[in-house]
């Protein structure tokens, strides 16, 4: 029997969709049908979704940042209340046998009011008792427990902090050439993107390739810009000798299986960024920096550090059969046999 899944995925940044485009590939080996939704972006900022096929959208509820910090009051502001409750009470659950959510808070919700169980399968359902947290308030934990509250948990991190939490969903092949490129490559998505720019500027010895969504194709002096793609990132993330980005999950997750040092500066105010460069540092795993700090980026940049040895399992593999099978076996068992 072909089990058919709804799977939501917050598409506010890029890696949340990376994650589940590694999970995509995954389940093609599988019978089952899923359909995609994803939220919290306009439609047509979205790219490289052909492995999504006809996916669902809505508005969802995004995130707002500003030059590197996280802000509440115009997220609540931006948000649009009505068009959420009309878009979780009329989304059609019936059809599906499981549901999904990598924090996702349209299915999350629509599950909540309708007694659904929906599993929650991301990053930000690590962060249990164990795991390293900091720059937290009252309104950020609650804010984090209630976006897009799941009744199964699986959790991914660097680490196995608790017994549900799994290793990264990468998208990345097995393999990749060491090219013999000198460049770092630079993705710092909450920046002022010129304001960043000059700041590489003025390590001139060094060459930088910065992508982003907000700039295009050009050359400043010892700086490449270049539009955000998935096939050109990738290609010269491979070919990089180091990577200077934030504290989100998924792309220091990839330049960990792929042995990259990594300079990272987690976005102010925002709780899962501060805690991420906490459990950095907890497991010697990446530089951080509070602001972009010419200092320690010169530092790092001069006698950059040998990036950890680690290697994570194939975790798209393991999670795709156990969504096949029903997701029905223990977690616990799951995150055992992913960390052995």
């Amino acid at each position: 029997m072909t089990r058919k899944i709804l799977y939501g995925v917050q598409s506010t940044g890029q890696g949340h969709i990376s994650r589940a485009r590694g999970l995509a590939h995954a389940l093609r080996d599988y019978d089952v049908d899923v359909t995609w939704l994803f939220s919290g972006r306009d439609k047509d900022k979205l790219f490289d979704m052909e492995p999504f096929g006809n996916f669902k959208h809505r508005a969802g509820l995004t995130m707002v940042t500003e030059a590197g910090k996280m802000h509440y009051r115009k997220t609540a502001l931006g948000a649009a209340p009505a068009t959420f409750i009309k878009d979780a009470t009329t989304l059609d659950l019936d059809p599906y046998d499981i549901i999904v959510c990598d924090y996702e808070p349209v299915i999350s919700w629509a599950c909540k009011a309708r007694g659904r169980e929906v599993i929650g399968i991301g990053h930000q359902y690590a962060f249990g008792k164990n795991t390293p947290m900091t720059g937290h308030t009252p309104m950020s934990r609650l804010l984090m427990q209630q976006f897009a509250p799941v009744d199964i948990h699986v959790g991914l991190h660097w680490a196995p902090f608790d017994n549900t939490i799994l290793p990264p969903i990468l998208d990345l092949p097995e393999a990749h050439s060491d090219g013999a490129s000198d460049h770092v490559l630079v993705y710092l998505p909450f920046e002022h993107q010129d304001e960043t720019t000059a700041w590489l500027q003025g390590f001139a010895d060094h060459r930088f390739i910065q992508y982003s969504a907000d700039v295009v194709d050009e050359e400043q002096g010892n700086v490449t810009r270049r539009k955000a793609n998935i096939s050109g990132f990738k290609r010269d993330l491979a070919a990089s000798r180091g990577v200077i980005c934030n504290s989100g999950f998924e792309l220091i997750s990839e330049c960990l299986q792929w042995k990259k040092p990594v300079l990272t500066r987690p976005l102010a105010q925002q709780m899962e960024q501060l805690s991420n460069a906490a459990a950095l540092e907890q497991l010697g795993y990446a530089t951080t920096m509070k602001s972009l700090e010419t200092t320690t980026a010169r530092a790092w940049l001069n006698d950059m550090p040998t990036a950890p040895d680690v290697h994570f399992k194939n975790v798209a593999h393991a999670l795709a059969e156990w969504l096949a099978r029903g997701g029905s076996r223990p977690v616990t068992e799951l995150s055992k046999q992913l960390w052995s």
